[in-house]
């Protein structure tokens, strides 16, 4: 975890390999901190990001920045599951006061960064 210029916690959501929805939850799960107990289904992912609870020490009071970086390999294998997790990011950014999540570089970190075009 990191802070961001504006003072938010930074949490990295690395889906670099992740192809399916269960590498998605797994890799959620585990960046997240997210309990034993959590779901891992849509429902669930959308629940615990809203759930300030769930949060580091001291986010609720600075707010959270999730950023979601190597995306593209999943979006490119499934892409109509990878419609549902941005849906998901965005119905949890709405519900979560002081949560963002935001879709950073979306190649393997292991690659140089994206190019545009």
């Amino acid at each position: 975890m990191t802070e961001d210029p504006a003072g938010r916690i930074v949490i990295t959501l690395d889906l670099d390999g992740v192809t399916d929805k269960a590498g998605l939850m797994d890799r959620c799960a585990r960046a997240l901190g997210l309990p034993e107990w959590f779901g891992r289904n849509w429902d669930a992912l959308a629940d615990s990001l809203s759930d300030d609870t769930l949060w580091p020490p001291g986010a609720v009071e600075r707010g959270l920045l999730v950023v979601v970086r190597g995306w593209r390999a999943y979006a490119e294998a499934r892409p109509e599951e990878w419609q549902v997790a941005e849906e998901v990011f965005a119905e949890a950014t709405d519900r979560g006061a002081g949560l963002f999540v935001t879709l950073g570089p979306g190649g393997s970190s292991k690659q140089g960064p994206d190019q545009p075009g």
